[in-house]
């Protein structure tokens, strides 16, 4: 191969002959060589088409042999891979070469265009040296002017801060000063008197010296902390008590003459000395504090019928007679002008309300008693009432919202203790509730809508929760969970019920109660806490129960389902009263428990159908005694029905006639259908049975008479009348019919009874053979 290359230049001989040193550290530099390459815009020669790899992937900085090994490998041969890696090498160095000669001037001139180099360097080194030295000199000067000019400022910001100082003190030096010059300029008399702490400064005289003060405490604030400050502190605090005192008198005096200037020149100093709660503070005490304490009794309210009420009435009267004056001047009143109001002011939130919430909190503590459910209620009641009623006389929205942020109004809403109230509610109602679920199935009250006692006292529940002597809107979440726990602990109710098995009832009179012998599950705020605490199924028999209980179950429920929306009609008004818009979660809510219970219907229909037919066919198997009857007795040619058709029917009469009142036609209808199909198909297979039974002896009987070719004397009547197998057909026959007629006289279509038509083809059969056989 090298004998092959063209003859090479000195540089490019030189640079051919490192090629191994190249290609071995090339293995290991990586991509190192190829980033510079890539980085210069050198681009890679082409070579042919049917190479096995891409000539781009050697100039990519992530390069890797093996990685480039084993992938080539995927596709081809080992030797094919090594042939084109051989030919793109030959075509690599004959580009090198080209590249090599075309700038070879270039590269042999390089070593000469450095002669002198390092001459022209140290040429330069010595100037460059002087400069660097100017600029640190002159960057030393810069920093030394740059620190005079930041002492000299700080030195002026400590001079301008003292001197602010200096002026907050003289102002609150000339303050004080122009005060007492204000105080003094009275004259001797009025001088001596306020040394002595008894005049009362005239308004207009007050709000000069208010103005002044306000401009005083401001200043006094600012200098706070300095020495000359404490010794003025005295004479500031003397002022301070004196306006103080001042003012509280002429607001007193204004108040009970009723003079508006005088009271609206103080509340404006207040106003302007920034003690707006002070004077509202001292109405509380001095106007309102008597008067709560006078009409707050509690032996008042415990001996009269309407005494709560009576108080309250006497407590609003407060705010039109005796907050009249200052609802004026603050602009709380309709009729008061705008210019002339005192604004900041709001009496009735900050000084009658505390008072009336502290007289009622201290000395009427039983208000908030909930030992009494009933009087709770009542007291509750007409406190909310007192309340909005108070809101009412309120000024504006603005200071019914005051009111309802006060720490007051949370106080005494916080008085009511809503959560044991509710409890002793849930335990009364929960209480007769279970005592009726759990202790024994009695009939209903008379003029209920119900049947029984446990259903009845259900919608009692029910509409109790959302009764005005119960419900109170702030229980609205609790009453609507009891409503759900109440609807769920019946639809348990009714399920336990069914498991219980049918007794065996044979008379008429079965409307008492039936103990049940057997505790439920009561209701439960926390239903998990009495988990796992019963009897298990197996260790306690369950007690029996009557097909007319099961009736009355299925009647209650039907009402219980049809007035459930009534009940939502009297939830919605209540919601909606606090708010609350969502109905459409509410009716959801309902039409679950509602989808509960009717989960319970078709085991219930079940369990009615099944003993509506075993009791039928208890009797309709009395078929099996008509041969007995006939056969070898000699009886009379049968003309009408057997008895046990008319005892098989009686379940069904009693049915439609005792309860067609309590229930649905379609359900009873319903019910009789299902139920005499079932028995009616057991009474098919029995009638079936009797008469192949009948043909089976008929045949043996001639079979026997055939063997013996002897006369056997035929089953007939001594007058040569019907045989007996004839006459157990047509009874048979006369049975079935009869069944059919009374299935019509109840309003029934035998053909929605099963099995019915076959039964009648079978004995019509029987019937018509009867006729043939007859002589």
């Amino acid at each position: 191969m090298l004998a092959e290359e063209p003859p090479l230049p000195p540089a490019a001989r030189g640079a051919g002959s490192r090629r191994g040193e190249e290609r071995g550290a090339g293995a290991g530099a990586g991509a190192g060589p190829r980033a510079g390459m890539e980085a210069r815009g050198m681009c890679l020669p082409r070579g042919p088409e049917n190479l096995c790899f891409d000539k781009d992937e050697f100039m990519k900085p992530d390069f890797d042999v093996d990685h480039f090994v084993s992938d080539c490998r995927k596709r081809v041969q080992l030797e094919e891979l090594r042939d084109d890696l051989e030919l793109y090498y030959k075509l690599l160095k004959t580009a090198m070469v080209e590249l090599i000669n075309k700038d070879y001037a270039d590269f042999v001139n390089l070593s000469t265009n450095l002669v002198g180099m390092d001459k022209a360097l140290n040429q330069l080194s010595v100037p460059l040296g002087q400069l660097r030295e100017e600029v640190m000199s002159l960057k030393s000067c810069v920093s030394e002017g740059i620190r005079a000019v930041d002492e000299h400022m700080s030195k002026q910001e400590d001079i301008r801060r003292k001197k602010m100082c200096v002026l907050r003190l003289i102002q609150v030096i000339q303050s004080v000063e122009k005060i007492e010059k204000i105080l003094h300029s009275q004259s001797s008399k009025e001088l001596s008197l306020l040394e002595a702490n008894s005049p009362l400064l005239t308004g207009q005289i007050l709000e000069r010296i208010a103005t002044e003060f306000n401009q005083l405490q401001f200043h006094a604030v600012q200098s706070k902390g300095m020495p000359l400050l404490d010794k003025v502190r005295p004479r500031i605090a003397g002022i301070t008590a004196m306006l103080q005192q001042s003012l509280e008198g002429l607001l007193l005096e204004g108040l009970q003459t009723s003079n508006v200037d005088i009271v609206r020149h103080c509340l404006r100093t207040y106003a302007t000395i920034d003690k707006t709660r002070d004077a509202e503070a001292l109405v509380g005490q001095v106007l309102v504090k008597p008067y709560v304490n006078e009409v707050i009794v509690e032996q008042y309210v415990q001996s009269h019928p309407n005494g709560l009420q009576a108080m309250y009435n006497k407590l609003l009267e407060f705010v039109p007679h005796h907050c009249r004056l200052l609802r004026e001047v603050t602009g709380g009143a309709m009729s008061s002008e705008k210019a002339n109001t005192v604004p900041g002011y709001d009496f009735l939130v900050n000084s009658v309300w505390p008072e009336i919430v502290r007289g009622l909190e201290e000395k009427l503590p039983s208000l908030f008693n909930p030992g009494n459910p009933d009087v709770f209620h009542e007291k509750y009641t007409i406190s909310m009432d007192f309340i909005q009623r108070f809101e009412r006389q309120c000024g504006s929205q603005a200071s019914v919202k005051r009111l309802r942020l006060h720490p007051a109004y949370h106080s005494f809403n916080n008085k009511w203790n809503l959560p044991v109230y509710f409890q002793i509610r849930f335990r009364e109602v929960a209480g007769a509730l279970e005592a009726a679920l759990s202790d024994s199935l009695e009939e209903a009250p008379a003029g209920s809508s119900y049947c029984l006692l446990a259903t009845h006292l259900v919608w009692v529940s029910l509409l109790k929760c959302w009764s005005d002597q119960m419900f109170l809107p702030l229980l609205a979440h609790r009453l609507w969970k009891f409503t759900l726990q109440i609807l769920a602990r019946f639809s348990v109710f009714i399920n336990e019920f069914l498991l219980r098995p049918i007794s065996n009832e044979s008379t008429k009179d079965n409307k008492k109660s039936v103990a049940t012998g057997s505790k439920e599950s009561s209701v439960n705020p926390n239903p998990s806490e009495d988990q796992g605490n019963g009897a298990s199924p197996g260790t306690q028999r369950l007690p029996c129960i009557s097909n007319t209980q099961l009736v009355y179950v299925a009647a209650d429920l039907d009402r219980l389902k049809e007035q459930l929306p009534e009940l939502l009609e009297i939830i919605r008004p209540k919601l909606e009263m606090i708010g609350f818009k969502n109905i459409s979660c509410i009716t959801g809510a309902l039409e679950d428990s509602q989808a509960s219970l009717s989960a319970s219907m078709p085991t219930l229909n079940n369990k009615i159908i099944q003993d509506l037919s075993e009791s039928c066919f208890s009797y309709l198997k009395s078929a099996l005694e008509v041969p007995r009857y006939y056969r070898r007795t000699n009886k009379e040619v049968p003309t009408k029905a057997s008895p046990y058709i008319d005892s098989a029917l009686k379940p069904f009469y009693r049915l439609q006639n005792e309860y067609k009142d309590m229930l649905k036609q379609p359900r009873i209808h319903q019910w009789l259908e299902s139920a005499l199909s079932e028995s009616t198909q057991k009474y098919y297979e029995t009638v079936s049975d009797v008469l192949s039974s009948v043909k089976k002896m008929e045949e043996s009987l001639k079979r026997l008479k055939q063997a013996r070719k002897t006369v056997i004397p035929n089953q007939v009547n001594s007058n040569g009348g019907m045989s007996d197998d004839n006459k157990i057909r047509l009874q048979l026959a006369l049975d079935v019919e009869y069944f059919g007629d009374q299935m019509q006289k109840m309003g029934l279509q035998a053909s929605n009874i099963k099995s019915f038509s076959a039964l009648l083809e079978l004995v019509l059969a029987a019937k018509d053979q009867t006729t043939v056989e007859q002589p």
